[in-house]
């Protein structure tokens, strides 16, 4: 099957993609929908680990000492990825780029399936989440065909992908391991990878940057680029702390919801996670908003979503305003649900703006430009996550409340300096 050839730095130009006429924003939906798909199934294997560290420590031998690593070295490999591999888009064809890192994700992924060596199964998971930054080439490329005016509206589309795998790693890992074990997690994702880069070799039109710096030179960029763009700056500063606010909340609440009066189970809370993963929803929402020129109301409008989110989400696990948890403990779930489904609209909304904003800067730095944007925000996220366990041991729900309000108000107030 031919693809099509894509400019360096044009916009795709209306033509057949995958035997479907390409809609007027310039990219077909069936392509749209592949990508998000792609992006989805990719990042699972970045997060779904975190709530497999005990068994796989038991199962391969790991002391305690190392069982940390098992959640940390996927995101690790991918920040790796971000800044090694993601800037050879500006370099690269793009097309082989993005399948030959995803077939060495799911070589990666399979290696971790069938391991009984500690080591190399740490080792294989650092290498599937490095080659997993194969998205954040994907999320360019997609806005790339697009046309300017629908930009926001695929970009979106594409998000909603990506945030949907991220909200739902942690439930399929969990469903997954009580169906079988976490064996079967990496063999499913190894079959999903693989084919997912078999697909998009045979789909994605061909891209030739027009960059020709060598590799060192691209990589020494990195800093220029970050200097010199101040959207760059301001929007990857505000997603990196909506990012930390995000992190902060789903790592604690599955902490508060193994308690008394909630007292869920494993399974109860992978479908808690399920439930709040609709806020995703909003990612498409806020790419059209974007193409209407709102960006700076439906940012605003995002992170005061967030704070609210937190505020109803205190109300339920904390008993802010004299709130009897106790008493009414299906209303305090059903009120945490929506805190979770606000707070993940929040943070989908502030992102896939974020991300429309730095893919309308130079075109010939795309590949760079993203990996900044999500290497600064995965920071956050790390930040996030670390600062939840001290915040629930310092003072339980009520301090994680506190500190993710603390959180989105920064967001707020630097969102609302922001000129794009």
């Amino acid at each position: 099957m031919s693809v099509p050839n894509l400019p360096p730095n044009a916009a795709y130009p209306a033509a057949r993609t995958i035997a479907t006429h390409a809609a007027s924003d310039g990219i077909s939906a069936v392509l749209q929908l592949l990508f998000a798909a792609a992006v989805g199934i990719t990042v699972i294997n970045l997060f779904a680990t975190q709530t497999l560290i005990a068994p796989i420590a038991a199962a391969l031998g790991l002391d305690s000492r190392l069982s940390g690593m098992v959640a940390m070295l996927p995101q690790l490999g991918y920040a790796a990825g971000l800044i090694l591999l993601v800037p050879l888009a500006d370099l690269l064809e793009n097309r082989q780029l993005i399948v030959r890192l995803l077939a060495c994700c799911a070589l990666a992924l399979a290696v971790a399936t069938v391991s009984d060596s500690g080591w190399v199964f740490l080792l294989a998971i650092f290498l599937a989440g490095s080659a997993s930054s194969a998205i954040q080439i994907m999320v360019p490329l997609a806005a790339l065909m697009a046309c300017e005016a629908h930009r926001g509206r695929v970009v979106g589309n594409v998000m909603s992908g990506l945030m949907l795998g991220i909200l739902l790693s942690r439930p399929l890992a969990s469903l997954l391991v009580d169906i079988g074990s976490w064996r079967l997690l990496y063999l499913v994702l190894t079959v999903l990878v693989a084919l997912v880069a078999a697909t998009l070799s045979r789909t994605l039109p061909t891209r030739q940057p027009a960059a020709d710096l060598p590799y060192l030179n691209l990589i020494k960029s990195l800093w220029n680029l970050l200097l010199s763009q101040p959207v760059l700056r301001r929007r990857a500063l505000t997603a990196a702390l909506a990012m930390a606010t995000f992190s902060l909340f789903w790592t604690a609440v599955a902490l508060l919801l193994t308690q008394a009066p909630f007292n869920l189970n494993q399974r109860h809370i992978a479908l808690f996670a399920l439930a709040g993963a609709a806020g995703a929803v909003a990612a498409p929402l806020a790419g059209r908003i974007g193409d209407r020129g709102w960006t700076r109301p439906a940012s605003r409008a995002a992170h005061a979503l967030m704070i609210a989110a937190l505020l109803l989400a205190g109300v339920a696990g904390a008993g802010w305003g004299g709130f009897t948890i106790a008493a009414h403990p299906l209303l305090a779930i059903a009120m945490l649900v929506l805190a979770a489904i606000g707070l993940d609209a929040g943070v989908t909304i502030d992102q896939t703006l974020g991300r429309r904003a730095i893919n309308l800067l130079q075109p010939e730095a795309r590949g760079r430009l993203n990996g900044l944007f999500v290497g600064i925000f995965f920071v956050g996220g790390a930040v996030g996550a670390a600062s939840a366990g001290l915040a629930w041991i310092n003072g339980g729900w009520t301090t994680v409340c506190l500190l993710g309000i603390a959180y989105a108000a920064a967001t707020l107030v630097i969102g609302a300096l922001q000129k794009d």
